[in-house]
């Protein structure tokens, strides 16, 4: 069993500080994917304040397809260049949107979402896969969010 101090009200640096360093301890020895996407869906859901869902999707034969999470159920594909997810997916660019319903192309699988930040996870240059975190609150998500996930992808892309 694993068990984890991480305070949510901390500072956004040291929470997402904390959040990796979790991350990296669950996933440092695992080989498995699946297991390694499941475990840190659920540590973002455990320990983010005011997200609705996190999860990942993963890029199979050119397409985003749904991986693990935390929330509803969710859209099961999502095409290159649609919607956050597959905007950041081809890009290889974190999206960090405000408010989605004003997003050109916004696949809405949870009508309470109203702020998204989607961070790309790379491996030797090419997207494996995003990290995708909704909100029901308006401009939820902010340039430091966004670092801390940047950060979570760069320890894990080799991972997943």
């Amino acid at each position: 069993m694993y068990t984890f101090a991480i305070d949510a009200a901390a500072p956004k640096a040291e929470l997402y500080a904390e959040l990796v360093r979790a991350a990296d301890a669950l996933t440092g020895d695992e080989p498995d994917a699946v297991a390694n996407m499941a475990n840190i869906a659920a540590l973002l859901w455990e320990y983010l304040p005011d997200v609705n869902w996190t999860g990942f999707y993963r890029v199979v034969d050119g397409e985003l397809v749904l991986g693990p999470f935390q929330g509803k159920a969710a859209c099961i594909r999502i095409p290159f260049g649609t919607g956050v997810c597959g905007t950041a997916a081809q890009s290889g660019k974190t999206q960090l949107v405000g408010d989605v319903h004003a997003f050109p192309g916004h696949i809405a699988c949870d009508a309470i979402s109203a702020s998204e930040l989607v961070v790309p996870v790379q491996r030797n240059g090419k997207v494996v896969a995003v990290i995708d975190l909704d909100s029901p609150t308006l401009n939820r998500f902010d340039i430091e969010d966004a670092k801390g996930i940047e950060m979570l992808a760069e320890i894990i892309a080799d991972r997943i």
